[in-house]
């Protein structure tokens, strides 16, 4: 026991000593190249397994030849050590050139190109972050793009429905001014009802901006579903009675919800408004609403005609207004007096959504026969068992 003992001490002095020695070269090649690092450590660890075992050999005072045989073996083992760290510092360092140059192509219109020899785990982990982030970069460029687009589109649409009413109101204005109109009443009647539309636009721009800025505060309280449909079906009624089209809301389950009663009175206004616009006369507006497991639903079916599926996902896009199958038709027997909650700036439905996200819910719309249907789904969070 006490020549073990022994020899474990006198190769704890031979390695600690070339470890003491090596140490410094290993600080000073720390911010060098990883191959480099990894040589330095080998051949740290080579001369302190060389030191050690020349003490042992030297103290168990061995012959000249059993000597040589534990330098010779010693050597062999140093050499093959030393050509092994220098070829895995090789294999690392061109798998992290490979990581760098793929890393460059981050946030690429092609998108991240991960590099085709096998990399390491820790590096493999690190080219799936790449390339994580460079997904994520893409569609956070798309999104900038898709917004950038649908903000171009909105100052197209609102700038042409702006000129529109100005023009009327100026023609109107200087007929009066030069006494040359017919019926001054009906061009003072005209002239309100521009103005009615113009504010109305200039309010769901202003909610919009609230909506979009996240500064719309919300005044949650409980309310029955039965309410809120009453409420917003006794508020279309004006328009819908104008265009022929008759209201049903025959299918409102009294489920109560807490929100906020103005902003979903708005919302089922706007949802209202738009159905009936889009319904042809002698057509059917229905209401419904069902309280599932975790949700309150409410839902506007119309007789549009149905939306043609690529457009079901821009439905409500800011300015999005649809084809012909969406497009508003004119009233039965003449204009609408503009005070129905709708500036017909394509506006409704993207005020509809944000308002509904801002209660935590979700807006959505699918064909149905003969139609559409607009659905809005209030979370179990916002529902009072």
């Amino acid at each position: 026991m006490k020549s073990l003992l022994l020899i474990a001490a006198f190769a704890a002095l031979g390695a600690g000593a070339a470890g003491l020695l090596g140490w410094p070269a290993v600080r000073l090649l720390r911010r060098r190249s990883v191959a480099l690092s990894l040589f330095c450590v080998a051949v740290v660890t080579v001369l302190a397994m060389t030191a050690g075992t020349v003490s042992v050999a030297q103290a168990m005072f061995l012959s000249s030849h059993d000597f040589g045989v534990v330098i010779t073996v010693t050597c062999m083992a140093a050499v093959v050590s030393l050509v092994m760290a220098a070829l895995l510092g090789r294999q690392v360092v061109a798998g992290s050139r490979a990581l760098a140059v793929a890393a460059r192509t981050v946030g690429s219109d092609d998108g991240f190109a991960a590099p085709a020899q096998p990399l390491g785990s820790e590096l493999a982990a690190l080219s799936a972050e790449l390339a994580a982030t460079s997904a994520r970069l893409a569609e956070s460029r798309t999104r900038e793009q898709t917004l950038e687009a649908s903000r171009r589109e909105l100052i197209a649409w609102i700038s042409h429905d702006l000129r529109t009413p100005l023009a009327g109101l100026r023609a109107m204005a200087e007929a009066l001014e030069d006494g040359v109109a017919d019926d001054p009443g009906r061009y003072h009647a005209q002239i309100r009802t521009e103005v009615d539309r113009l504010t109305g636009m200039v309010d769901d721009l202003f909610e919009l901006s609230r909506i979009q800025a996240g500064a719309l505060t919300l005044s949650l309280s409980r309310v029955s579903v039965y309410d809120l449909v009453g409420d917003a079906i006794a508020g279309a009624d004006p328009l819908a009675r104008e265009r022929g089209v008759r209201l049903f809301g025959g299918q409102v389950e009294p489920a109560p919800v807490e929100v906020d009663g103005r902003e979903m009175t708005r919302v089922l206004g706007n949802l209202l408004v738009n159905a009936i616009r889009c319904t042809p006369a002698d057509g059917v507006v229905a209401v419904a609403a069902r309280r599932s497991e975790d949700e309150v639903v409410l839902s506007v079916t119309d007789g549009c005609g149905g939306i043609p599926e690529p457009d079901l996902p821009r439905v409500f896009e800011t300015g999005w207004r649809g084809v012909s199958a969406r497009t508003p038709q004119a009233p039965a027997g003449g204009g609408s007096d503009g005070r129905h909650g709708d500036s017909g700036a394509g506006l409704g439905l993207a005020i509809v959504r944000g308002i509904v996200e801002a209660h935590a819910g979700r807006a959505s719309v699918y064909n149905v026969n003969g139609g559409c249907c607009f659905e809005i789904a209030l979370p179990a969070a916002a529902v009072l068992a």
